[in-house]
Order: C-alpha cells, then sequence, then structure tokens
C-alpha cells in the first residue's frame, strides 16, 4: 500500500498458501529502496528480513513473542 493505505500491487494465492511465503515475491514488484516496510508480524521471517534490507530499506516488523532473537522495531503495542 502506498502512504495513504491505497493497494499499489495485489497478488492472489490460493487459499491454502500463507501470505508470507510470497512476500518477497510481491515485494520485487515494487522499488524498496529509501522506504519502510510495515507489517505485522507474521511477515518478520529472517528470509522476508533479508531481501528488504538487500534492497535498500528498512523494516517495521514486530518479533513474534516467542522469537529466539528478537529484533528491534519502533512500535507502540496496543
Amino acid at each position: 500500500m502506498d502512504g495513504l493505505g491505497n493497494p499499489i500491487r495485489l497478488f492472489l494465492t490460493a487459499g491454502h498458501i500463507h501470505d508470507s511465503t510470497v512476500a518477497t515475491e510481491v515485494l520485487s514488484g515494487v522499488t524498496l529502496s529509501g522506504s519502510t516496510v510495515l507489517a505485522d508480524k507474521a511477515y518478520g521471517t529472517l528470509n522476508i528480513r533479508t531481501y528488504i534490507e538487500s534492497q535498500d530499506a528498512a523494516y517495521c516488523i514486530p518479533p513474534k513473542s516467542n522469537a529466539k532473537n528478537p529484533w528491534a522495531c519502533d512500535f507502540l503495542p496496543l
């Protein structure tokens, strides 16, 4: 989504496919350089975070509560 919440790319998957498994493919169609990717903790896999950083971008994705090596995240939990 853009800064106003409008979708900029749509990727439809089958119902049994978790969104995080195709996240890097979806992100590959968007210029990430210099931006920050916001996502919920389901998208905090090492693969996704590494991809975002490789595109010269940052991420704001909270770690899961059971993460063995939690990373810093600038967010306020509700």
